[in-house]
């Protein structure tokens, strides 16, 4: 397990350094008191187009963003603690003339406050607001839109699974609609698919497909296809900290996180999920003698694949019924809605029990995050 995301704050004794070029101040019409001020948000930027937010608001700091990907290009693996999530938020305020976080000995009654809500009470260091967990689960290459299909049919609690129209992410909320929920968001994903869509993009963006920085990611994202690579992430929100008594950083045990991470984790437990291969059905369509090519066998078996995970085509476009017409041919229409239930694929001539594991290795070439705990008070 690591961190993903990290919203901390902290609220100091003292006036904080101006750091932006607006100062926004509050004052009484009536007597000039001085009542409060604020600085905008702005985000430091790191190497890589990676960047944090920062927040000045009169004596308190909030930062927020993904520590383990500042200054790296990617965050297949992370910071598994907070301390080292923490060091790199200090270093980073520290370039800005502003104090560090540091851990809560104790809390206190703001003044004029009862005490009866949350919010009455003051640290006297850094509140954790919101933190994802994630680990990478490994189910090997080419079973994982088998296993999303199959963990997305899971509950967690009163959690429904969603399964993306793509069929590469889980979403589990109260309502089963792939929205976040208030309290926690659950999700599971194909971590190649989401390199290719989103980060080596970027990385060809900023660098060049010649580039070594792309060399290296699309490395890792083989690393995610050749090993299966699910991630697993659930964001812990502030009300969920606040009602579990996760929020005063260094007044919990943090061993309480990896074990709320387990329950989700073992969603699978009870569940037995098979991959069927894609190439049996496009042998069956070569030796019908549909397809001429094997090239043309795959494309048309893709949607059969698509089309068991959900997808929705537009049988108005002139391919689709292209492949449509093939399929049917092996008895597999595309135009009704794929029922699991009933619906069994008798044409596939291999089938494997899905393995997962969490003893994702890392490989000698890959670039590790650096250990920032020396800034840590």
């Amino acid at each position: 397990m690591f961190i993903d995301w990290l919203t901390v704050s902290q609220e100091h004794p003292h006036d904080l350094p101006v750091v932006c070029d607006v100062l926004t101040i509050t004052i009484d019409a009536n007597t000039g008191e001085k009542l409060s001020e604020k600085q905008p948000r702005f985000k430091h930027a790191g190497s890589h187009s990676t960047s944090i937010t920062i927040h000045v608001q009169g004596r308190k700091i909030r930062v927020e963003g993904n520590p383990s990907r500042v200054d790296r290009l990617d965050n297949l693996f992370g910071y598994e603690r907070i301390e080292q999530c923490i060091g790199v938020y200090n270093r980073l305020l520290a370039e800005y003339g502003l104090p560090g976080f540091t851990r809560c000995t104790a809390l206190a009654l703001r003044d004029g406050a009862s005490g009866a809500k949350p919010s009455d009470w003051i640290a006297d260091g850094a509140c954790i607001e919101r933190i994802d967990l994630t680990t990478n689960v490994s189910v090997g290459e080419g079973n994982v839109l088998a296993y999303l299909r199959g963990v997305s049919s899971q509950r967690i609690g009163h959690s429904i699974g969603f399964l993306y129209p793509n069929g590469r992410t889980v979403a589990w909320t109260p309502k089963g609609n792939g929205k976040g929920g208030r309290l926690q968001y659950r999700k599971a994903y194909d971590k190649a698919f989401e390199m290719d869509e989103n980060l080596l993009p970027k990385i060809k963006r900023l660098y060049g497909d010649d580039s070594e920085e792309y060399r290296y990611v699309r490395q890792v994202r083989d690393y995610c296809a050749e090993f299966g690579v699910v991630r697993m992430e659930q964001e812990l929100k502030s009300e969920f900290l606040q009602r579990e008594h996760l929020k005063h950083w260094g007044l919990f045990d943090e061993r309480r996180l990896s074990e709320l991470h387990g329950e989700f984790l073992a969603i699978d437990e009870r569940l037995k999920v098979t991959a069927m291969d894609l190439v049996s059905i496009s042998e069956q369509l070569m030796l019908n003698g549909i397809c001429d090519t094997t090239r043309a066998a795959n494309t048309t078996a893709m949607y059969a694949i698509q089309w068991m995970h959900g997808q929705v085509f537009d049988f108005k476009k002139k391919q689709v019924n292209t492949h449509a017409a093939r399929l049917i041919k092996i008895g597999i229409n595309i135009r009704n809605a794929c029922d699991m239930s009933r619906f069994s694929p008798v044409i596939v001539r291999q089938a494997r029990e899905i393995t997962k594991t969490y003893e994702l290795p890392m490989p000698s070439w890959y670039r590790a995050p650096v250990n920032h705990l020396r800034l840590v008070a």
